[in-house]
């Protein structure tokens, strides 16, 4: 992306914020001249004072450089303050856009994008882009104005001396332009460093009991040592072209003044010129190359602030895959049946996971999914929320295509409980509640009763109060589970989905969330993965998914009669054989 459709992009964001920087820019005009002021009183000070003696001038002259600096100092409070405020709104803003953005993104987006780089970029490049904007639009514009006001000085005082200055100034500027492009290629590395850095603190942290389990504390050490490392070198460069920077326009600016020092003192010497207007002038010049130096100290941290919003902005302009249709509609209640016509899909395009599904199921079913895992069990109820798109064929909710209907109005009557228990660090009854916080106690209470649940809540120290850690932390897996439960009865979706919602559990858990479970079923369309046939057997179908296709379909009994593939996946779980007249479990 080029850096005028970067600023063009990043200036969309000061729009709304017009008055604000009309006010600051407005005091940082004052403050220019107020520092023009300044170096033009060493004039009169020294011409009227010290050559001339003149009293008055004495008694007047250190009353108005007292304004002069009030009034300055004045200007720069409100020109920065107003600056930095606006600076952390906009990265507000930006960073509410990012967040709100990705959770418009699909599922697949996730699974190809590690959560650290998305950390990252939500905290880092957009403070990065803060410190940019605040700190350009404070600098840059202080410093082009203060540049522009005392130019004027200097013309006003001596033209012939000054256009010996001017011829100096554009050089400073190619230092600026050097080192902007490695500033760029630096921060565009260290940027994608701190995200690796970050991806390594996410994955090993949550994925903590691992590390410790396989003994691999010392190799997450290694392996976030070396990305640390290479940030640390990457740094070191930028602080090395950073501190060079600084030398080569004081050198610039050495040469400037010492022509100006030789000819101006020659002016002097000659009569030419009063050293009132030399010194006047020489502090205008040493003043005008401050600023140039002060755009050069900040052209780092402007190069970080393009190459963040680089990044962000390709992170905003992805599109999402899934969306609704114009036109979509809202899904009427679900009353009659989901139907699957010859649906096919595939996550990259080429390997079809789901070959021709067709399937009826009706309002109130109970439907087991089984087979052997990698069939396509999960990835066939992920197409019912749109989680993934179907590459062929199509989904109907009573005779709606799913693709025609809004996604909320969708997943609105849907309610899913999965084997990754998913909890937020919240209380016991927001998290039952999640999907509608508005609702009342007693109803996160009943749900939590039917979910069998509010036994071990009260137990708890705060009760429905009790924060429950990050990911559910606190509480064991037949608790998180019950939860989950609970949030599903709560939201009252005519639609579940059970994603081996008990396989992770031991046979004490389990018996309770089968309880809990055999109540959030009732009068539901059901979708069951389960791998433990037990859990199945009173299932209205049970349909056996082999290799993405439907093998097998019927209730538990008759698919035991057929003996074919659900007879073989039950007596390879059960290791015996079964005459076709044995039903136990």
């Amino acid at each position: 992306m080029h850096d005028k459709k970067l600023v063009l992009r990043l200036l969309c964001f000061l729009k709304p914020h017009k008055v604000k920087i009309g006010i600051a820019i407005s005091c940082m005009i004052m403050v220019s001249a107020m520092g023009s002021a300044q170096a033009y009183m060493i004039k009169p000070l020294l011409d009227e004072i010290f050559v001339k003696k003149d009293r008055w001038m004495l008694d007047i002259i250190p009353f108005v450089l007292i304004l002069v600096f009030v009034l300055k100092g004045v200007f720069n409070y409100f020109a920065n303050s107003l600056l930095d405020i606006l600076g952390q709104g906009i990265i507000s803003d930006l960073r509410k856009n990012i967040f709100a953005h990705i959770h418009s993104l699909p599922i697949s987006f996730f699974h190809n994008t590690p959560t650290g780089e998305l950390i990252s970029r939500v905290i880092s490049d957009s403070m990065l882009i803060q410190m940019a904007v605040s700190r350009a639009l404070a600098g840059v514009f202080k410093d082009l104005f203060q540049v522009f006001g005392l130019v004027c000085v200097v013309m006003y005082l001596n033209w012939k001396l000054a256009i010996i200055a001017l011829v100096f100034l554009p050089l400073a500027f190619i230092p600026v332009s050097h080192f902007a492009r490695k500033f760029r290629k630096l921060s565009t590395t260290n940027q994608q460093t701190v995200a690796q850095v970050s991806n390594i603190l996410h994955e090993t942290i949550t994925g903590h009991k691992i590390v410790k389990a396989f003994g691999m504390e010392q190799y997450e050490i290694n392996r976030f040592s070396e990305t640390v490392d290479k940030l640390f070198g990457i740094i070191k460069k930028d602080i090395k072209n950073n501190s060079l920077q600084g030398p080569i326009m004081e050198l610039m600016g050495g040469l400037g003044i010492t022509a100006i020092i030789w000819y101006g003192g020659h002016q002097v010497i000659t009569g030419q010129s009063t050293p009132g207007v030399f010194f006047a002038f020489l502090t205008s010049i040493i003043m005008i190359y401050n600023p140039i130096k002060g755009i050069s100290n900040i052209n780092s941290a402007i190069q970080q602030g393009l190459a963040a919003a680089t990044r962000i902005f390709t992170l905003l302009d992805t599109k999402s895959t899934i969306q609704d249709k114009p036109g979509a509609i809202l899904l009427p209640p679900f009353k009659k049946h989901i139907e699957f016509k010859n649906v096919s899909f595939s996550y990259d395009g080429n390997t079809d996971i789901l070959k021709d599904i067709n399937l009826n199921v009706r309002y109130g079913e109970m439907l087991a999914l089984v087979g052997t895992s990698g069939g396509g069990k999960t990835t066939l109820v992920n197409l019912i929320p749109r989680f993934f798109e179907v590459t062929k064929g199509s989904i109907q909710i009573d005779g709606h295509d799913l693709r025609d209907v809004t996604m909320k109005s969708l997943r609105d009557q849907l309610a899913i409980v999965s084997q990754q228990t998913i909890l937020f660090n919240d209380t016991v009854k927001n998290n039952i509640a999640y999907g509608d916080l508005n609702r009342s106690d007693e109803e996160i209470i009943a749900a939590a009763k039917a979910a069998h649940a509010y036994d071990f809540i009260k137990e708890l120290p705060d009760g429905f109060d009790t924060i429950v850690g990050e990911s559910g932390a606190r509480l064991s897996g037949g608790q998180q589970q019950r939860l989950s439960i609970a949030r599903a009865l709560l939201k009252n979706a005519p639609i579940l989905i059970l994603d081996e919602a008990t396989s992770a559990l031991d046979t004490e858990s389990e018996r309770e969330v089968q309880k809990a479970l055999e109540n959030l079923m009732q009068n539901r369309t059901t979708f069951v993965i389960a791998h433990r046939l037990s859990t199945v057997r009173n299932a209205d179908r049970i349909v056996v998914i082999q290799e993405g296709r439907i093998v097998e379909e019927g209730r538990h009994d008759q698919l035991l009669a057929s003996e074919g593939a659900y007879t073989t996946l039950h007596n390879m779980q059960f290791d015996q054989p079964r005459s076709v007249g044995d039903n136990s479990l």
